[in-house]
């Protein structure tokens, strides 16, 4: 496991964004074939979501903007309702969120095609103190003959979907088990890659930003064929 890496713009809640668009390719084709590029549109897409809404929304883009909403990192008048995925879920349309999002995401997707992405973490800290109180970690393994021969792998839309939902259905009952937020939060983004990985202008090293002793708790999995994502989420408890 390399090294965590961020965006080095100041995210939204300590002034800043970053700012940047990302086509998504087709992911679907013919007898339900994955292609390394689909595999990484959908799962940079499903991340932006549950973050927040992406451009052209899909799961790795998804997964933000739900746990912004759940944990209450932003006023709920910030959020709007989309249907993606069969669901309805509340996206942040503050522009600051939205731009700094999609800039991460889209290194992500680039990430994703040649299979050097191995982790997305996203911190939700303590605005007056810098404390970490939760770590949403999502690990990345990548099929290698995909990346390295050029083999393609078949799945159907539907599973994907099904998989897709099991983890936003998750991560909004989360509330049920994580403790109440009692201060002002903001949150970043790591990425974790190879050390030799390329490295573009405006990303840097980041320290782990870890949580002594914390609970975890393990979430369900999306599985392109070509991509497996791993969820889980850990956080400080004082009971």
């Amino acid at each position: 496991m390399g090294s965590p890496r961020k965006c080095e713009i100041q995210q939204p809640g300590s002034e800043g964004g970053c700012s940047g668009d990302r086509a998504m390719g087709t992911v679907q084709l013919t007898r339900d074939i994955i292609t390394l590029k689909g595999s990484a549109a959908i799962v940079s897409e499903f991340f932006c979501y549950a973050v927040n809404r992406c451009p052209s929304a899909g799961p790795l883009q998804l997964v933000p903007s739900i746990i912004l909403f759940q944990r209450g990192i932003y006023p709920a008048e910030n959020f709007a309702r989309v249907k993606k995925y069969g669901l309805t879920m509340l996206i942040c349309e503050d522009e600051r969120v939205k731009t700094f999002i999609n800039t991460v995401t889209r290194q992500m997707a680039e990430w994703l095609e040649t299979g050097s992405l191995e982790r997305v973490v996203l911190v939700v800290a303590s605005i007056a103190s810098g404390e970490v109180l939760e770590r949403w970690s999502f690990n990345i393994e990548t099929d290698k003959e995909v990346t390295e021969k050029g083999v393609v792998r078949e799945k159907p839309d539907k599973e994907i979907m099904t998989d897709i939902q099991g983890v936003m259905r998750q991560i909004t009952s989360s509330v049920t088990f994580l403790p109440h937020l009692e201060e002002a939060c903001t949150f970043d983004l790591l990425v974790y890659t190879p050390p030799d990985s390329k490295v573009p202008p405006l990303w840097g090293e980041s320290d782990a930003r870890l949580i002594n002793n914390p609970q975890v708790v393990k979430l369900r999995s999306v599985d392109t064929k070509v991509h497996r994502v791993d969820a889980m989420v850990a956080y400080k408890f004082d009971g």
